[in-house]
């Protein structure tokens, strides 16, 4: 995901949402590579929730994770592909303080090769949806 600007920074204040572009596989299938994502910065957050933090590691890099517990030190967070990592795994608990925001909605933007008639109507049934806390997913995702 791309790094928040100066300009989103001082946005914030103003308006709690903001924009943000999913780069990488790591929560496949919610997310897919190239989805664009509308983020309430400032939410309250809890287990199942989709939030963008910042990389403990890495501050200038953001990334999504979906929240799995409360653990000592922070949140345990982990994306929806075992497969990717990246997660709390590979960096352990993630302070609260590098929580950013909450992620409420998804689109997938239109790719130039859906041309049939078919591919776009299944393109326009699909492109739009809102992230919801998926709790029974917090719940198999902590048993891994």
């Amino acid at each position: 995901m791309p790094e928040l600007s100066q300009e989103t920074e001082r946005g914030r204040a103003v308006l709690p949402f903001g924009a943000a572009e999913v780069t990488g596989p790591s929560m496949v299938p919610t997310l897919q590579h190239g989805d664009r994502l509308v983020v309430q910065y400032g939410a309250r957050v809890g287990p199942g929730d989709v939030v963008v933090l910042r990389h403990p590691f890495q501050q200038d890099l953001l990334v999504v994770k979906r929240i799995a517990e409360r653990r000592e030190g922070g949140w345990w967070v982990l994306g929806d592909n075992a497969y990717a990592g990246g997660d709390s795994t590979d960096y352990g608990t993630v302070p609260e303080d590098l929580v950013l925001g909450k992620v409420r909605f998804r689109y997938r933007p239109y790719l130039p090769g859906q041309r049939s008639p078919f591919a776009v109507v299944r393109w326009a049934l699909g492109a739009a949806r809102p992230v919801l806390s998926d709790r029974s997913a917090s719940r198999r995702l902590r048993a891994r």
